[in-house]
This record gives structure tokens, C-alpha cells and sequence, in this order.
């Protein structure tokens, strides 16, 4: 199932997928229904929110940073969980940004690794969330659906042990929306600019998305993050949905 099979129905978004028909490793696909990422959950409608009803989703993991946060215009829903899990730890740790805010590479997969390193608690707290939502499905997003919503999405992959080019080819699949994340946000389309500003230090959006996965030891991410064992079986079995 390609990633424009995978497209959610929801008024408001044009960057919403569920992370199921994904194919596994060991044969089989993910199941449907049960994780699912988006950009700014701020920009689904009434109906939009319906339709998630209807579809299951139940809890919504919102990883953007509280200065984001505070622009929202529109309520939640009464029926939705709602979660807030600020992934990239800038106000707590301002001089690992450094590098990374001000030259650029904050919009890139290049800061995946080492955000990973140094703030391990910081993913570990996004999963633990996703490993205690109440039964329903999770959807979970940030602001435009790409760097901090795809490394969350890139170790439920991870979990399960999905076949890496399907992995990368979820993360593309926003990139190459570029324009229509423009277009419904009304903010500048950026995709270009990553593009030449990778290029300039001799990769691009694939190859550095490629090598954060390469170099990412679950196991090891999991232990700094302080994740118990039935939170770790959460994870691997998508909160049951697969064999342990």
C-alpha cells in the first residue's frame, strides 16, 4: 500500500496518513486504525474532527512547543484525549539547539541522531504516551506533519520492524506535499530551500533520513528513555494490535 493509499479522509489536513498497510519484515502489513500522523491538528474542521470519531482515533499526541501551542484557534473536541509532548525540548535545553536552530538543519533529519542521544527522554516521553493512550486509535502531529512527527512515526516503524523503503517512502510522502501543505496553511512552501540547503552539504531529505534510521539502536533508546518492558511490548505490538 503506497502512502497516498494510506491518506486520511479529514477536512482540514491534506498531510494525514494512517501508519497502517505499511509492510512488515517478517511478512504482513500494519494494522489500520490504530496510529496515525498529521500536521496541525489546529486545521482540522468540525468535520474533520467527526470523521476521526468515526474512524476510532480517540487520542491525539501533540509534539509541537508551547509558543506553537499557543496559537491555536480552535478547541478540541470534548471526546478527544488530547496529549502534549513538547519532542523538541527547546526551552528546557537551549545549547543543544544552537547548531541546529540557527543554521537550518532543525527542518532536516540531520539533527535525528543526535536529539536522540543527548535528550533521549524527549522521544522516550512521546511513545510512553502512545503506549498509555486509553483504547482507540493515536493520532499524533506537530506543526507541519515532517521532521518531529516523522522521527515518531520512524520508530513505531522501527518497532515493528517495517520494511525500511516503505519507512522512508512515509517520510517522502510529506515532503512531497509540499505545495499542498503550502497551499492549505497559507505558509511558504520550504521543501526547496531544504533541498538546496542539503545539497550544499552533499546529501539530501532520502539519503539523511536513510542514515538517521541506519543509526538508530531501539533497544538502546529505549533503555535511556527509561521505557518499563509492558511499555516496550506496547510499542512492539502497537498497543496489541501485532504478536508479540
Amino acid at each position: 500500500m503506497t502512502a497516498s493509499d494510506r491518506t486520511l479522509p479529514i477536512d482540514g489536513l491534506v498531510n494525514a496518513r494512517d501508519l497502517g498497510g505499511i509492510r512488515l519484515r517478517s511478512g504482513g502489513t500494519t494494522p489500520t486504525g490504530v496510529l496515525a500522523r498529521c500536521e496541525d491538528a489546529d486545521l482540522i474542521t468540525d468535520a474533520g474532527w467527526e470523521r476521526l470519531r468515526e474512524l476510532g482515533f480517540r487520542t491525539v499526541l501533540d509534539l509541537r512547543q508551547p509558543l506553537e501551542r499557543a496559537r491555536d484557534s480552535r478547541p478540541r473536541p470534548e471526546w478527544i484525549q488530547v496529549v502534549h509532548v513538547d519532542l523538541d525540548g527547546l526551552d528546557d535545553h537551549p545549547d543543544f539547539w544552537v547548531p541546529y536552530w540557527d543554521t537550518g538543519l532543525v527542518g532536516t533529519p540531520l539533527y535525528y541522531l543526535p536529539h536522540l542521544a543527548a535528550l533521549p527522554e524527549r522521544a522516550g516521553s512521546a511513545l510512553r504516551a502512545i503506549a498509555h493512550a486509553p483504547a482507540g486509535g493515536v493520532l499524533f502531529h506537530c506543526g507541519a506533519g515532517r521532521d518531529r512527527t516523522g522521527l515518531v512515526a520512524l520508530l513505531l516503524l522501527l518497532a515493528v520492524d517495517a520494511e525500511p523503503d516503505d519507512i522512508v517512502d512515509d517520510y517522502l510522502a510529506t515532503i512531497r506535499l509540499g505545495p499542498e501543505r503550502s497551499a492549505n496553511s497559507g505558509e511558504q512552501d520550504l521543501e526547496p530551500a531544504i533541498a538546496d540547503f542539503l545539497a550544499e552539504r552533499g546529501t539530501t531529505s532520502e539519503a539523511a533520513f536513510r542514515e538517521a534510521m541506519a543509526g538508530i539502536d531501539l533497544d538502546a533508546l529505549f533503555a535511556a528513555a527509561g521505557l518499563t518492558d509492558p511499555e516496550r511490548e506496547a510499542l512492539r505490538t502497537w498497543r496489541g494490535s501485532l504478536p508479540a
